[in-house]
């Protein structure tokens, strides 16, 4: 049965009514589903060469095609909708341009650049694809319920695939199911002050069981995407600008403004690591991810170490590739009172024996949810970056990039979002199940033997 504070208590919160008003009914997923088309045929060149984007990505005729387009305004994106299927769109063309010939292009032609530019500025995000435009902005169902990943579908894909439009979806069904929890949990951060155990005992129990129906979501990957489908068709165009020597992008893109204007951009492609859900997940249970350098991409294995001063870390970075509304979302969540300060500073009584417990299984959810994850990608992209690549594969790229490697180099895969792959997910489980380590060491005044017990098993 869900948390609930009295009205009064809800009520002199302005804070967390504030922040419920930055995210909608289903969480970091729009209220209602995505525009299918743009309704103003003025845009019909931009919908006509999305239409056939898996076919002249298979003919590498994309980049013709896009340099015969007119430049168009974005004055006559009406309502919000249009601005974020604008932004949805010129993503997609984006990553075909770059990605989408027999090596990567590092020039961006007027055409794309300045409405990008612009739909991009008043979405208050990046000119590249993200997290949002791939996945929260890019479904469609037949319900309202956006957590049903049998009713979900992606509206576009690169490849034409059903395997690319799953893997999308079951992103979408994550976050539509997630959603439940968010409203319970910021119930739970507002009863800290009131020093409400049993509420936030509650809240906790309700996100466990959450994140424990995510991870099943994770596990059905394989029902209709076949992984090495997705390493050779559809990684690739996920690929970003920002530590891509290697795939052929030394520098990132120059975004051509034309009349002799323009920038040079590196810019992390579209992850998970973007997804507001999960770090929202890593506010609520307090887990610290220290900085280290496996956010950046390196050659061989360097040991950990810390970020420089004024240094971004990578989940820092990642929130300018949110829509502005999520930042300011997990922003103001970052402010208020800590479920985990709360749980270590609980006298040591029956109600906080009960409250630690639940905070532990938590976040032992959570770090299993995040192992699972890991899991898949060593079955999506580690078993298949050692095998040869098709026939069909396409030209250089982030998936052929580590065929040409050595085999230094190989060990350390690059995601789409520029991240040392393996490691960095690997320090992210870690942090997640020590967070409930820790709270239990507290508990017990037993820090040593937990975290030598926690260093024996990982």
């Amino acid at each position: 049965m869900p948390s609930r504070l009295s009205k009064h208590q809800i009520s002199e919160n302005g804070d967390i009514i504030a922040l419920q008003s930055l995210i909608s009914k289903n969480g970091f997923l729009p209220a209602k589903q995505p525009l299918r088309r743009l309704p103003d045929i003025y845009y019909q060149g931009w919908e006509q060469i999305l239409d056939q984007l898996p076919v002249l990505l298979k003919q590498k005729t994309i980049r013709n095609e896009v340099d015969n387009l007119e430049i168009l305004t974005t004055a006559r994106l009406n309502t919000e909708p249009e601005w974020q299927r604008a932004y949805m769109i010129l993503c997609f063309l984006t990553h075909g341009y770059i990605w989408g010939g027999d090596s990567p292009s590092e020039a961006l032609p007027p055409s794309i650049t300045v409405p990008f530019l612009k739909v991009s500025d008043h979405l208050d995000l990046p000119p590249i694809a993200t997290f949002a435009a791939l996945n929260l902005l890019n479904f469609s169902g037949t319900g309202d319920d956006f957590g049903d990943l049998d009713s979900l579908k992606a509206l576009h894909t690169f490849s034409g695939s059903e395997d690319e439009s799953w893997f999308f979806a079951i992103s979408v069904a994550i976050e539509g199911r997630g959603a439940s929890v968010i409203p319970t949990m910021l119930r739970a951060i507002d009863a800290i002050k009131y020093n409400d155990y049993e509420i936030v005992t509650r809240a906790l129990n309700e996100m466990t069981a959450c994140i424990r129906q995510l991870i099943p979501l994770l596990d059905r990957m394989h029902e209709k995407c076949d992984p090495m489908v997705f390493y050779h068709q559809l990684r690739p165009f996920l690929a970003g600008t920002k530590n891509m020597a290697a795939a052929g992008l030394p520098n990132g893109v120059f975004y051509d403004e034309g009349d002799g204007k323009g920038q040079w951009r590196q810019l992390r492609g579209g992850s998970n690591g973007q997804s507001s859900l999960i770090q929202f997940f890593d506010l609520v249970l307090g887990i610290d991810h220290t900085p280290t350098n496996c956010h950046s991409t390196g050659k061989g294995n360097k040991a950990p170490a810390k970020l420089g001063a004024g240094e971004l870390s990578f989940y820092e970075e990642v929130r300018q590739y949110m829509p502005g509304p999520h930042r300011e979302f997990l922003i103001g969540v970052s402010k208020l009172d800590s479920i985990r300060d709360f749980v270590y500073s609980a006298p040591n009584s029956p109600a906080q024996k009960r409250l630690l417990q639940s905070y532990e299984d938590a976040t032992k959810a959570f770090g299993d949810f995040r192992q699972a994850h890991i899991q898949l990608v060593t079955r999506y992209i580690i078993v298949p970056s050692r095998k040869p690549a098709p026939s069909a594969s396409s030209g250089f790229n982030l998936s052929t990039a580590s065929l040409h490697s050595t085999k230094e180099v190989t060990k350390d895969l690059t995601g789409t979002g520029g991240t040392d792959l393996i490691p960095f997910l690997k320090t992210a489980r870690d942090d997640t199940y020590g967070a409930g380590l820790a709270a239990a060491a507290v508990s017990s005044h037993d820090n040593a033997d937990s975290y030598n017990a926690y260093a024996l098993k990982h």
